[in-house]
């Protein structure tokens, strides 16, 4: 199995600490969130993760591999709770003193998935928030209802915020989709990122890196080709196994190998430089929580890797956008 051969990169040498002092140049050499935001409202702004009150339709078939809603669900959140109750905890629990302005995330489960008349409802009541600057839709790319890009967009255009729609494109090869059981097709994605964007949406991709049977080629093909498609946001996952998965069990079998951190910071270091400086990176590594966790145990946090990422970008004078249509 292709993917294996990554085991070898768990011994690699270590890459040498930096000082932070070379973090951070002006401009900023990713265009980060935090980055984004601060251009576009002119503060930070945070985030409250909301339930849309459904499951994901894919559990139904199987479910993705690597997926268990547990693990991606802050504790803030309980499924139970109505959407006031949803608004009033996240906004304590999670944006306490550091945010006044706040993006409302549906990003559990497949939000989509609901009849479009209830969800508009939903989005309306999360944009009626004054201090919230827009929408945040997390989905599957095959469940965009046809009435639904033209209706949001003019849901959003009414109330003059914002609005992503984030696409769980995860990768353009056929064999990895199959193997993940997305049970979608690329085609699925281009079709979807096409009448988002014809209807006004700002649309993003999630994708997974080190997905096993993936040589760097074929991430590098699906960056670039989401990138083509013209997305105005990504999120970059390395592969997490989560306990009680079929990813565990074939991660026990053997069958699946994970990146040592000094590695993954390696591909993002060749990675990062093919994506259009216009893009603005939400997430660079997969996150969950600890005790659900089965590898890769990096033992490190957020801020931390994001800290090192930044300081070897300066090191090797690398930017988001200077390699972007050049091959290799």
């Amino acid at each position: 199995m292709p993917g294996l051969r990554r085991r070898a990169l768990l011994v690699a040498p270590a890459l040498t600490p930096l000082s932070p002092a070379g973090a951070e140049t002006s401009p900023p050499r990713l265009r980060t969130f935090s980055v984004h935001c601060r251009e576009r409202y002119g503060r930070p702004v945070g985030k409250i993760p909301l339930h849309p009150g459904i499951p994901c339709p894919n559990r139904a078939r199987g479910g993705c591999v690597f997926c268990r809603p547990a693990s991606f669900t802050p504790r803030s959140l309980r499924s139970a709770d109505p959407l006031d109750e949803q608004l009033r905890r996240g906004r304590q629990l999670l944006l306490g003193d550091r945010f006044r302005l706040f993006f409302g995330c549906f990003q559990q489960e497949t939000p989509t998935a609901l009849a479009t008349g209830l969800l508009l409802e939903r989005c309306a009541r999360v944009l009626a928030e004054p201090d919230c600057v827009g929408l945040i839709l997390s989905t599957r790319p095959d469940a965009i209802a046809a009435d639904l890009p033209p209706a949001l967009a003019d849901l959003c255009r009414e109330s003059g915020k914002d609005c992503l729609i984030e696409l769980g494109v995860q990768s353009i090869h056929p064999g990895s989709l199959r193997l993940l059981n997305r049970n979608h097709g690329y085609g699925d994605c281009v079709d979807a990122v096409a009448r988002l964007r014809a209807a006004g949406l700002e649309v993003g991709a999630h994708l997974i890196l080190g997905i096993p049977g993936e040589s760097e080629e074929d991430m590098r093909a699906s960056l670039d080709a989401v990138c083509a498609l013209g997305v105005q946001a990504l999120k970059l996952h390395h592969l997490q196994v989560i306990r009680a998965t079929p990813l565990e069990q074939w991660y026990h079998q053997g069958r699946v190998a994970v990146f040592a951190l000094d590695d993954y910071l390696r591909l993002l270091l060749r990675l990062l430089p093919r994506i259009p400086t216009q893009v603005t990176l939400h997430r660079l590594c997969a996150t969950t929580h600890p005790h659900l966790l089965v590898a890769p145990r990096w033992g490190r946090l957020a801020a931390d890797l994001s800290g090192q990422l930044q300081a070897l970008l300066a090191a090797a004078d690398l930017r988001q956008g200077q390699r972007v249509g050049m091959d290799g």
